[in-house]
């Protein structure tokens, strides 16, 4: 099963240890003791990958709340320094990485607080096509960096390699979804021509939970665990994710997305949006919200 279902490891943060905040403090004064009499707060985030707190008024740490996801601290230690200033929009910059303890079993890390809020999928409230237009200008500067020695992203594979555990998904969520629906949207995604040009760099996972903004503008980009070298189109998912329907053209025209990239950014988005529905729909409401709007967006 891959991380988009939730079940990659067994062992999690909340299993380890149920007083978080306590534990961020006693692993600051222990590895970093420079920063031991700045105040601990725990956040109420939704993210699946990392518990966050805000260590004084600039920096977070950032707990991994599995093992698989502890593996990703190294790899944006080394690239997010390296893409953050090719970006046009502020990255977190990894300040310390964290070593195991008797306290906390996996590697962790402190990077730099980026101020803003997390949009409602969809919202077309506030100025959605210069939101279309900010999102195309992210995703494009980072297409344009060098993939020299880059990482294959996590969502490095092709789109057909889901397809069994798509349609698993799928039939696992009849009744609580149209899966006659789900499964004609997937199988039409998978008639685009596969991607055969070079990879380049990805976010790969461009949800609500990853991008700030502030006055309807794009004003950050966070949790880069995802990151590498994959099809470009993985980056689309941004457009059935972050978008309304009158801000998609927008996005698609300024990133000049041909019908084949377009219809595989769809299939990605369907693919992730039905394990997310299957995995969080009775533990994480922001989440499930996430993937409903999803879905809802494609099959409508």
């Amino acid at each position: 099963m891959t991380r988009d279902s939730a079940t990659r490891d067994s062992t999690t943060l909340d299993s380890a240890t149920r007083d978080s905040t306590t534990l961020v403090r006693t692993l600051i004064a222990a590895q970093f003791p420079h920063w031991a009499d700045l105040p601990v707060r725990a956040l109420d985030a939704s993210g699946t990958a990392n518990k966050v707190h805000r260590l004084g008024d600039d920096m977070a740490v950032r707990l991994p709340r599995t093992e698989g996801s502890a593996a990703d601290v190294a790899t944006e230690h080394h690239w997010l320094p390296r893409l953050a200033p090719q970006l046009p929009v502020p990255v977190p910059i990894p300040l310390a990485q964290g070593e195991p303890s008797d306290g906390f079993p996996w590697a962790w890390s402190v990077c730099t607080w980026l101020e803003g809020t997390n949009p409602a999928p969809g919202d077309g409230t506030w100025a959605p096509e210069l939101f279309a237009a900010d999102l195309a200008e992210f995703v494009l500067a980072l297409r344009r960096i060098d993939t020299t020695d880059g990482p294959p992203a996590y969502r490095g594979e092709p789109l057909a390699s889901r397809d069994a555990e798509t349609r698993q998904v799928i039939a696992e969520l009849d009744g609580v979804l149209d899966a006659g629906a789900a499964t004609a949207a997937w199988d039409k995604a998978l008639t685009a021509p596969a991607f055969t040009g070079a990879p380049g760099w990805v976010h790969g996972d461009l949800q609500p939970g990853n991008v700030l903004v502030a006055d309807g503008r794009l004003t950050g980009v966070i949790d880069f665990a995802c990151m590498g070298l994959a099809d470009p189109a993985v980056d689309l998912i941004a457009a059935w994710y972050l978008l309304p329907a009158g801000a998609r053209e927008t996005f698609r025209t300024a990133i000049e997305a041909d019908d084949a990239s377009w219809e595989r950014g769809r299939g990605w988005a369907l693919s992730i949006a039905v394990m997310e529905l299957a995995a969080y729909r009775e533990s994480n409401p922001v989440m499930a919200r996430n993937a409903w709007w999803v879905i809802g967006e494609i099959l409508g």
